[in-house]
Protein backbone atom coordinates (compact mmCIF):
# COMPACT_ATOMS: atom_id res chain seq x y z
CA UNK A 1 0.00 0.00 0.00
CA UNK A 2 1.43 3.33 -1.06
CA UNK A 3 -0.88 5.51 1.06
CA UNK A 4 1.42 5.46 4.10
CA UNK A 5 4.40 6.75 2.12
CA UNK A 6 2.31 9.35 0.31
CA UNK A 7 1.07 10.60 3.67
CA UNK A 8 4.61 10.76 5.09
CA UNK A 9 5.95 12.67 2.07
CA UNK A 10 3.04 15.08 2.27
CA UNK A 11 3.87 15.80 5.92
CA UNK A 12 7.57 16.06 5.11
CA UNK A 13 6.95 18.67 2.44
CA UNK A 14 4.39 20.76 4.33
CA UNK A 15 6.04 20.60 7.77
CA UNK A 16 9.71 20.01 7.05
CA UNK A 17 10.51 21.75 3.78
CA UNK A 18 7.99 24.34 2.58
CA UNK A 19 8.18 26.61 5.66
CA UNK A 20 11.91 27.16 5.01
CA UNK A 21 13.79 28.92 2.24
CA UNK A 22 16.24 26.16 1.36
CA UNK A 23 19.26 27.37 -0.58
CA UNK A 24 21.32 24.24 -1.18
CA UNK A 25 21.13 20.49 -1.54
CA UNK A 26 23.07 20.07 1.71
CA UNK A 27 20.54 22.20 3.58
CA UNK A 28 17.65 20.21 2.08
CA UNK A 29 19.30 16.94 3.09
CA UNK A 30 19.85 18.23 6.62
CA UNK A 31 16.22 19.35 6.93
CA UNK A 32 14.98 15.98 5.67
CA UNK A 33 17.15 14.06 8.14
CA UNK A 34 16.00 16.27 11.03
CA UNK A 35 12.36 15.85 10.02
CA UNK A 36 12.66 12.06 9.84
CA UNK A 37 14.10 12.00 13.39
CA UNK A 38 11.33 14.35 14.56
CA UNK A 39 8.63 12.28 12.82
CA UNK A 40 9.82 9.01 14.35
CA UNK A 41 10.67 10.20 17.85
CA UNK A 42 8.56 13.26 18.71
CA UNK A 43 5.53 13.59 16.39
CA UNK A 44 2.47 11.73 17.80
CA UNK A 45 0.42 9.82 15.24
CA UNK A 46 -3.35 9.70 15.51
CA UNK A 47 -3.42 6.23 13.92
CA UNK A 48 -0.98 4.98 16.59
CA UNK A 49 -3.15 6.10 19.52
CA UNK A 50 -1.25 9.39 19.79
CA UNK A 51 2.11 7.68 20.26
CA UNK A 52 5.22 8.33 18.22
CA UNK A 53 6.31 5.49 15.89
CA UNK A 54 9.22 4.68 18.22
CA UNK A 55 6.94 4.55 21.28
CA UNK A 56 4.43 2.39 19.41
CA UNK A 57 7.05 -0.18 18.34
CA UNK A 58 8.89 -0.34 21.68
CA UNK A 59 6.66 -3.05 23.28
CA UNK A 60 7.03 -5.28 20.21
CA UNK A 61 10.83 -5.09 20.28
CA UNK A 62 11.09 -6.21 23.91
Amino acid sequence: DNASMESFFSHLKTEGLYPYHIRSLAEAQSRIEKYIRFYNRRRPQRKLNKLTPVEYRRPFAA
